[in-house]
C-alpha cells in the first residue's frame, strides 16, 4: 500500500507544493486507486499533477467528514471529469462514499455554514454516491470506518457554537457523528489515515482494531485535532505510551504544542504535502 499526501497544512522542505488548511491523501491499496478527503481548494488537483497523480482514474473518493477543509476540492474534482467528459479524456468515474451526515448543512456562528458546498444530489449527478454509517470494504484490506465507536470519557468534546440542520429540518448540537478514518491491514499491522480524528483518535485506533480484527498498529497518518493541553491530551499521551506505535505522521488540525508533547511517548515523524510512505502488503496465504 502506498500513500502520497496532496493537501496538508505544510509542504515537505524544498517542494513548490500548496499548502493549505485542509487535508487531502492518495492511497494505491490492492490494485484500487483511491483518493480520501479533497481539501479545500483546487490545491488537491494542482498538487495532484505536479505529482504526476492522476484523480481521473480513481475508483473511490472518500470523505472523512463534511467540514469544507475536506470536502472543498470536491468542486474541482468533479469539474476535472466533467471536462473529460466533454472533451473523450480517458477516465473512470469513482465511487464517493461518505458517512449520511457528510453532506447536511452545519451553520456555525459567525459562519452560517461551515460544510461541504455541494449537495448529495448534486454529488450524484456526477458519480455514484454510497452514504454508510457502517464500515465498508474498499479492497480486501482497506476499510473505510463508518461511524466510530466512542470508548473513551476524554474524547467526548463538547459541540460548542457547531449545528446541524437534519433533513427534517430541525437543527441540533453537531457532534460530527460523520468523523470517520480509513484503516489498511499491512504486513507489520494497522496503518490508520485520519481526517481530522474528531471522533477522538483512540477512539478512532481501537475502533480499526476491532473493524480489522488486527490489534498491531504501524502507523497513524493525519489531522488529529489536538490543540492545547488539556484532559484530552493527556489521555491520548497515556494511551500512546502503552501503543507501541512503530511511526507517527501527524499533520493538520494538531498543534505544535500537541506534536512537541506527542514525540516524547511516540515516534513522531514529518507529515505534508509531497510524503510518500509506502506499507508492506499483508502475507498471502499459502506463501
Amino acid at each position: 500500500m502506498k500513500t502520497t499526501i496532496l493537501v496538508d497544512n505544510t509542504a515537505l522542505f524544498d517542494r513548490m507544493f500548496v499548502a493549505e488548511h485542509g487535508f487531502s491523501a492518495y492511497i494505491e491499496a490492492e490494485g484500487k486507486q483511491v483518493l480520501f478527503d479533497t481539501g479545500y481548494s483546487d490545491a488537491v488537483v494542482r498538487n495532484a499533477q505536479k505529482m504526476k497523480i492522476h484523480l481521473l482514474d480513481l475508483d473511490y473518493i472518500i470523505l472523512s467528514h463534511g467540514h469544507f477543509d475536506h470536502t472543498g476540492g470536491l468542486w474541482h474534482i468533479i469539474h476535472l471529469f466533467m471536462e473529460a467528459i466533454i472533451e473523450d479524456t480517458p477516465h473512470r468515474i469513482p465511487r464517493l462514499i461518505a458517512h449520511p451526515c457528510c453532506f447536511l448543512p452545519r451553520p456555525k456562528p459567525p459562519l452560517g455554514d461551515i460544510g461541504s458546498v455541494l449537495t448529495a444530489d448534486e454529488v450524484q449527478r456526477i458519480m455514484p454516491l454510497e452514504l454508510s454509517a457502517g464500515p465498508v470494504s474498499l479492497s480486501p484490506n482497506l476499510f473505510f470506518l463508518g461511524e466510530i465507536e466512542q470508548k473513551f470519557p476524554f474524547e467526548r468534546s463538547l459541540p460548542g457554537p457547531r449545528r446541524i440542520v437534519t433533513p427534517d429540518g430541525s437543527v441540533q448540537e453537531d457532534r460530527i457523528p460523520d468523523d470517520t478514518s480509513l484503516a489498511f491491514r499491512s504486513r507489520d499491522g494497522l496503518v490508520v489515515i485520519t481526517g481530522c480524528a474528531h471522533a477522538g483518535i483512540c477512539n478512532t485506533v481501537e475502533y480499526a482494531k476491532k473493524i480489522c480484527g488486527e490489534n498491531r498498529v504501524h502507523d497513524i497518518v493525519g489531522g488529529l485535532h489536538l490543540r492545547s493541553p488539556g484532559p484530552q491530551l493527556d489521555g491520548t499521551l497515556a494511551y500512546f505510551k502503552d501503543l507501541r506505535i512503530s511511526s507517527l505522521h501527524a499533520g493538520h488540525c494538531t498543534s505544535l504544542a500537541a506534536k512537541v508533547a506527542l514525540a516524547q511517548v511516540a515516534p513522531l515523524q514529518e507529515c505534508g504535502v509531497g510524503l510518500r510512505l509506502e506499507y508492506a502488503d499483508p502475507l498471502k496465504s499459502g506463501r
